[in-house]
């Protein structure tokens, strides 16, 4: 009981700080407007991680995975990228922002987990975490889509904000 009301407390001092910028006062959704706001040079940085099961990870040779639907990272780099650019036709309050680059990389890490960092910048009155986001999410499940064939056993199983600049508050995981 008494943790239940320490975390209710907490809870009700977050609230009383920051309030969702995409609720009206009546909790009405709402595009946030941003027309006051000055052009700054906007980054984000995304990840994705995603567990393939062993007889996916077989197929991986020279940095690369071959099934009969193509080379697996180059096409899910190519689908992050165009997803990155389509994010505001996905996410319903999502500004449509012109990108002034996306990068997509797909390497396996030390725990030969898949790893996608998706970089996205733009000079706009907002940032693009969520462009990011997209980027990484559906490279994650472009990938999922190619290797089911192998194995259903994947696990995408992180996907998280790196990074962000040019806005009011920058962030980065340390």
């Amino acid at each position: 009981m008494v943790l239940y009301l320490t975390i209710n407390l907490v809870t009700k001092n977050i609230k009383m700080k920051k309030k969702f910028s995409h609720l009206t006062k009546n909790g009405e959704p709402t595009m946030v407007d941003v027309s006051g706001k000055g052009l700054s040079h906007r980054i984000a940085t995304a990840r994705s991680i995603i567990v393939l099961a062993p007889e996916i990870l077989e197929q991986f040779k020279k940095k690369e995975i071959h099934t009969k639907k193509g080379p697996v990272f180059q096409t899910a780099i190519l689908a992050g990228i165009m997803a990155s650019k389509k994010t505001s036709d996905l996410i319903p309050l999502c500004h449509p922002l012109a990108l002034d680059s996306c990068t997509v990389s797909i390497d396996l890490n030390s725990k030969e987990e898949v790893e996608i960092i998706c970089k996205v910048k733009t000079s706009g009155k907002t940032g693009v975490e969520m462009e990011a986001l997209t980027g990484a999410s559906v490279a994650a499940l472009t990938i999922y889509d190619m290797c089911k064939g192998f194995s259903n056993h994947i696990l995408i199983k992180e996907t998280r904000l790196l990074e962000k600049t040019g806005g009011k508050n920058d962030f980065k995981i340390t």
